[in-house]
């Protein structure tokens, strides 16, 4: 089955062959390509080291398109985050759905269906999202901000689709403790 997106324009420059979406630069690559590299840099570095490394730069790369989407389209608030959550859904990352957001409180529980990792690598016994895990603390942080909140947050994966009995991904948002 084929879905047409129409509000997910790709637009290819004729000159440089420079693919955009929502005014970004992007890359279009096999999944495949994509997840050897990241189980290359994975084996290289270790899990927990590469888990950091994703989670920084996940944080700061959500916190950036969330920005830069709120103002483009005048949104605010959860709609940030839903915004968020439906474009990483049109992008092959997998399905990413909000099961619960209370933003006063600093919280919320993603789930992931179809998750790019788990389709590629199966049933591994481990979390294999773990890339995601920051992009949904920056994309917290950066409402929270931008509201006026002194709240920041930190996101954990909870399950995988890749251990045994579980169906999805599970990730939650929770407020970090202050630090006064």
């Amino acid at each position: 089955m084929t879905t047409i997106a129409p509000e997910l324009p790709i637009e290819v420059d004729a000159d440089t062959g420079v693919w955009t979406t929502d005014a970004l630069p992007m890359l279009y690559v096999p999944r495949h390509f994509f997840i050897n590299n990241h189980i290359a840099v994975e084996q290289a570095l270790g899990v927990e080291v590469y888990a950091d490394i994703l989670y920084h730069a996940g944080y700061k790369s959500a916190w950036h398109w969330c920005e830069k989407e709120a103002e483009l389209h005048g949104l605010s608030g959860e709609a940030v985050f839903q915004h968020y959550m439906s474009r990483l859904s049109q992008r092959g990352w997998g399905r990413f759905v909000t099961e619960a957001i209370a933003l006063t409180e600093g919280s919320a529980t993603v789930r992931l269906e179809h998750s790019a990792f788990v389709l590629q690598l199966g049933k591994t016994g481990t979390r294999v999202d773990y890339m995601f895990t920051g992009w949904f603390a920056g994309a917290m942080d950066l409402i929270l901000a931008a509201s006026g909140s002194p709240l920041r947050t930190r996101a954990e994966q909870t399950q995988s689709a890749a251990e045994p009995g579980c169906d999805v991904g599970r990730f939650e948002v929770r407020p970090e403790p202050r630090r006064d």
